[in-house]
């Protein structure tokens, strides 16, 4: 890990990356989206509405992945002083919160036919739209440590305290339904240690994988881009600094 912590590294892979994880993933999305919007059947109870879950089924995902992402990098920023962790937390939040709110713009959509209501105070609802206010937190918090330190060696370590300590509603999301009577479905996919096993209809289950890798892929193509975006300014940012100190 500590092999790409020098920058120039860093952008030299991510360029390389950058345009193979935005072709292929874009191209396994198109297909699961064809699949899940016109070759998939109508399920038996949810009908034509269970097609809105190739959205919302990888969105939840990369919701809650996101976070984990972000508190991954959060601990490498405050236990071995990455270099890039702070840019790399900042660069998820974003797309991470995007992928919440889509999530709940969905599941809202897919629950009005399903439960008779928009919204529900459902444990699986709420923790994910705490989800949502927590991402909106570290970014504001993330954005003010950044204007006042410019992420250099004295900046704050409160981004990255809050990005673990908001780790902790991730199990929370993960088990609602089973921990609270819940309108929200119960776990389809579940994994054990004598193997996994799944809920989803055969028809449904390759597409929702497809899809699920194929918004992954996206996903860490804008996380690279956005890394490489915010490093670019922190540079120009030393720079500028330099020539008022000069």
């Amino acid at each position: 890990m500590h092999g790409f912590a020098n920058p120039a590294r860093f952008l030299r892979l991510a360029r390389r990356l950058t345009p193979a994880l935005l072709g292929v993933g874009a191209a396994v999305t198109a297909v699961a989206l064809w699949f899940g919007f016109v070759l998939a059947p109508a399920e038996r109870l949810q009908g034509e509405t269970v097609r809105i879950l190739f959205v919302h089924v990888p969105a939840a995902w990369l919701g809650m992945g996101a976070w984990t992402g972000l508190a991954i990098a959060s601990l490498a920023e405050i236990v071995w002083r990455h270099p890039l962790a702070a840019l790399a937390g900042r660069a998820i939040a974003v797309p991470g919160a995007f992928f919440t709110a889509l999530c709940l713009a969905t599941g809202s959509i897919w629950g009005r036919p399903a439960w008779g209501t928009w919204w529900v105070w459902d444990g699986r609802l709420t923790s994910m739209l705490v989800l949502l206010l927590l991402y909106f937190a570290y970014i504001a918090l993330a954005d003010a440590a950044a204007r006042d330190a410019g992420w250099g060696p004295g900046q704050s370590r409160a981004p990255a305290i809050f990005g673990l300590v908001g780790a902790v509603n991730i199990p929370i999301i993960n088990r609602s339904v089973v921990w609270w009577n819940s309108l929200h479905q119960p776990p389809s996919i579940t994994v054990g240690l004598m193997g996994g096993k799944s809920a989803i209809d055969p028809a449904f289950l390759g597409g929702l994988l497809a899809a699920t890798i194929g918004f992954t892929l996206l996903f860490g193509a804008i996380v690279l881009m956005r890394m490489r975006a915010l490093l670019a300014d922190v540079q120009a940012d030393a720079r500028l600094r330099r020539l008022a100190q000069g």
